[in-house]
């Protein structure tokens, strides 16, 4: 529970970590002035909104709501991808494209989990007519 809720509390820093570390691996690796601005223009960027929308559909659960942390598959999706994006970061030719490839797939399957997740939970939430209490089924 303890490692759930650390990695739940990663998430915002994450957001901007995670494209600071791409500037900083780009000056350490010294790749380029096309790779600035690919690093500028558009790895920062996405990176810093995909995993602002990540973080928010991962609020937007009942069930993070509830108890401050996050599902085992959150800390394999999450660190999955940011492991990969920390690789991306470290610009070597040789298999810079694989880790990036990697990576946007990562980002594609942290979405689809988020998503899944969400959807699950809120069929599993329902506001009962009468009482006007919402009812959570505690499966999780």
């Amino acid at each position: 529970m303890a490692l759930r809720r650390i990695f739940s509390r990663w998430l915002w820093p994450s957001a901007f970590a995670l494209p600071v570390w791409l500037l900083i691996g780009w000056g350490i690796s010294g790749a380029g002035g096309w790779a600035f601005l690919w690093v500028l223009f558009v790895a920062l960027p996405s990176v810093f909104l995909a995993q602002s929308a990540f973080t928010l559909l991962n609020r937007a659960r009942p069930s993070v709501r509830r108890t401050g942390v996050v599902s085992w598959i959150d800390v394999a999706g999450f660190g999955v991808w940011h492991v990969l994006t920390i690789a991306v970061g470290l610009f070597n030719e040789s298999w810079f494209g694989l880790t990036l490839a990697l990576a946007i797939a990562a980002a594609l399957g942290v979405l689809w989990l988020q998503v899944w997740q969400l959807w699950r939970e809120a069929a599993l939430t329902r506001r009962t007519s009468d009482t006007g209490v919402i009812v959570v089924n505690e499966r999780f």
